[in-house]
């Protein structure tokens, strides 16, 4: 598969949208970028939907001892976890060029999930700048076509029908496209609320009550539990001021929303894994156990919505 040739003197990242048309064509392009870094040494990481990746370990068993697998149905329930993900395999090989295919895009996946995605995409060009890495994203043709604009402008280029193009639209390392930076939608009027200031107790209390209510598993409801309280903890810490959450339940999860008036300035904020005292550590933990995690931040204030599936 040709490639755009990364910046003249460089040796940096390669980031590519594949836009696919059926399964075979999704394993011929992705099998040819993956041989085409075998050939050069170069270790690959395959992390796509669980049955994708079934698929392709057959016409790729002869490099086995190169690659690594996830499926990102997992891996990737919450993009936020993609990028410590890839920052992993990276470091497993240290000096070296690397493949990465990783495809955080599937039918099924929700409006927020989607917008989360991109971000995670446009967050990608920043985290790696500096990476000796090739990564290819692969998109199905049938998503939604807002879906392929949003990837042509979080990508340098793109590959349809065995053509590369360089994107038009690419917004540059770090900007998501607009509609996924907007305000979220208000909780529903019969959320339960709460105003705190000074004490984490009755944030995990209502956290914990609410869980309970709502029909998370112990375990589960422990992870809420903990998530919210890193959010206030935050929140306490570092803008001086209180914050209000909201807890409520929809037909398939749970929903807890902090706000503040803080206001995160690191865009790789919670993707980055920090000492426990560091700034960005509480997010890092936030991120590992929810399946989740929508961000709006800014000089009005910040918004952290966190969701967990229901059983």
């Amino acid at each position: 598969m040709e490639q755009v040739d990364a910046a003249p003197g460089s040796d940096g990242l390669i980031h590519q949208a594949l836009f696919y048309h059926g399964t075979e064509d999704y394993l011929a392009r992705v099998t040819d970028f993956v041989q085409a870094g075998l050939t050069r040494a170069e270790p690959a990481f395959i992390a796509v939907p669980g049955p994708l990746g079934a698929l392709l370990r057959d016409p790729l068993r002869a490099g086995n001892g190169q690659l690594s697998y996830a499926d990102m149905a997992e891996a990737g329930r919450n993009p936020a976890r993609i990028i410590p993900a890839l920052w992993a395999f990276l470091e497993r090989h240290p000096g070296q060029r690397c493949r990465v295919v990783s495809e955080p895009a599937w039918d099924g996946r929700s409006a927020a999930e989607l917008c989360e995605t991109m971000r995670h995409e446009a967050l990608v060009n920043l985290a790696f700048a500096d990476s000796r890495v090739s990564v290819l994203c692969p998109y199905p043709a049938g998503l939604a076509g807002r879906v392929a604009g949003w990837a042509r402008s979080t990508h340098p280029a793109f590959v349809e029908d065995g053509s590369l193009t360089t994107s038009v639209s690419y917004a540059g390392a770090g900007h998501w496209p607009q509609e996924c930076d907007e305000p979220l939608p208000p909780p529903p009027v019969s959320a339960a609320v709460l105003s705190y200031a000074a004490s984490l107790a009755p944030v995990r209390h209502l956290v914990a009550d609410q869980a309970r209510r709502g029909g998370l598993p112990a375990d589960r409801a422990a992870d809420l539990v903990l998530a919210a309280s890193e959010i206030a903890a935050n929140t306490l810490r570092y803008t001086g001021h209180g914050g209000t959450l909201h807890v409520w339940r929809t037909a398939s999860e749970l929903l807890c929303q902090l706000r503040d008036r803080g206001w995160i300035t690191d865009p790789l904020a919670g993707r980055r894994r920090r000492p426990a005292l560091e700034p960005g550590h509480g997010l890092w933990l936030v991120n590992q156990v929810c399946d989740l995690v929508e961000l709006r931040t800014g000089q009005n204030g910040t918004t952290v919505r966190l969701h967990l599936t229901l059983p």
